[in-house]
């Protein structure tokens, strides 16, 4: 059995997977801020291209990649899906445990199959400036790559304790043309009413994305990008689960359980839609785990309810779980991972039972990436440590019942640019954190009344 499952270029899937018409139920409407009607695809053109907007909300179930966007995808893609011997081993589990590795993108992450698109179909339409946020800066970093294909200029604003956590980000970011600020700035006024409550705030996503939409909302030549939650995001990144399924095929081994991380949702979407797709049409028994910090538990803690993506209230109204949208997450080293909400299509699946949520504690995920790092020889972001521990923890569970399952590990990217928090949990420094409780507790009395 070969350690690596490959594909070649001509194997590469050339369309994305659209769950939306597969549903058992209907994802529930996005409802305008204002009027508290759904929205039209009139009210998002101020922020988003028209094609992407049509991906929002498209019946059909596959959408053609297009052909400028495949050939960018082929200086990584496909990307390799490895069966993780070494990591077996150790553990002393009969279970098979496989990984998609995402870090093998130029820009380290899976984020890139989706700021391609997006860069695109900006540019498409005449769109030369786009402002964004980037919590941990994988975001971010992938759609300056993406901007500098495309000659699209970019601004972001990255959440301030991963601007400070992970300072190579944003130089990363400043290497492929774009600039980068920390968030909450004075550059907004979104930002600057924070900055006055709280002059130390570490920031959050929901801040960052207040910060970017209102940089796109209040200019003429600028739209808005985002990495995750919505739709046309994750379909995009099923690519990813597209390719893992051919690559499972080749292996004889379709996967018994398949986990990746969330915060908001395209990693875990992107290799999970497809094998959710065998659930529904062929009735597939698949265990599918999305695993998320034990400080920021959004799926496995927050009430399902309608809630704004952003801390100002700009973003149109969500139904999804949330901590509140003025939850300001601890300062975990997994910033993609520090959002109050979710996506709504991933909120929709886990409420119809087709997944299932698990939150785990930072210096367990640390533990967990330590050793596959020592094993498998890849260093991975914080972000996918936390699926590595649950997969670990999975596999474990086989060595007990000595049952032979297949285990399917997303493994969104490397950590080379995260090496501060390892250093910090090797030398005993790194701190855990438990659930805020009073703090969403009070973030949630904070939520728009909606009939």
């Amino acid at each position: 059995m070969d350690t690596k499952i490959t594909l070649s270029e001509k194997e590469m899937p050339t369309k994305w997977y659209n769950i939306l018409p597969d549903l058992p139920e209907p994802l529930p409407a996005v409802l305008h801020p204002g009027t508290g009607n759904p929205v039209s695809p009139d009210d998002l053109a101020p922020l988003f291209p028209m094609a992407l907007i049509m991906q929002e909300f498209s019946p059909e179930s596959y959408i053609e990649i297009p052909e400028e966007v495949q050939q960018i995808y082929k200086m990584w893609r496909p990307a390799p899906l490895i069966r993780a011997y070494r990591l077996e081993k150790a553990l002393g589990t009969p279970a098979h445990i496989y990984y998609k590795y995402e870090g093998v993108s130029p820009a380290g992450s899976h984020k890139v199959n989706t700021s391609i698109p997006q860069a695109y179909y900006n540019k498409q339409e005449g769109i030369n400036r786009i402002a964004t946020e980037t919590g941990a800066g994988q975001w971010g970093s992938a759609l300056a790559l993406g901007c500098q294909y495309f000659d699209i200029e970019l601004k972001v604003y990255m959440v301030k304790i991963s601007y400070e956590q992970k300072p190579y980000r944003r130089i990363m970011m400043e290497t492929w043309g774009a600039e980068c600020i920390p968030s909450p700035s004075n550059q907004t006024n979104a930002g600057r009413a924070v900055l006055e409550n709280d002059p130390d705030c570490t920031g959050s996503l929901g801040i960052a994305i207040s910060e970017a939409v209102e940089d796109a909302a209040t200019r003429d030549d600028t739209h808005y990008s985002l990495g995750s939650v919505l739709n046309h995001v994750l379909l995009h990144q099923t690519i990813i689960g597209e390719e893992a399924m051919l690559q499972m095929e080749k292996a004889d081994a379709y996967p018994d359980v398949v986990i990746g991380c969330v915060g908001g949702g395209s990693n875990f979407g992107g290799i999970a839609i497809p094998f959710i797709r065998d659930k529904i049409k062929n009735g597939k028994k698949t265990k599918i785990i999305a695993v998320e910090p034990a400080a920021c538990p959004t799926l496995t803690k927050g009430p399902y309810e309608y809630d704004f993506g952003d801390v100002a209230g700009m973003t149109p109204l969500l139904k999804m779980y949330t901590l509140g949208h003025t939850f300001v997450p601890p300062p975990v080293h997994a910033g993609g991972l520090r959002y109050h909400g979710m996506s709504p299509l991933v909120c929709h699946l886990y409420k119809l039972g087709l997944v299932e949520a698990r939150a785990v504690h930072q210096l367990g995920t640390f533990e967990a990436a330590l050793q596959f790092a020592r094993t498998e020889g890849i260093i991975p972001a914080p972000e996918p440590s936390h699926a590595i521990r649950v997969t670990i923890d999975e596999a474990l569970k086989c060595k007990e019942t000595g049952e032979k399952k297949n285990i399917l590990l997303a493994l969104s990217g490397h950590g080379h640019f995260d090496l501060a928090s390892y250093e910090a949990y090797m030398s005993g420094k790194l701190q855990d954190y438990a659930y805020p409780e009073d703090l969403v507790k009070e973030a949630l009395t904070h939520l728009p009344k909606v009939d």
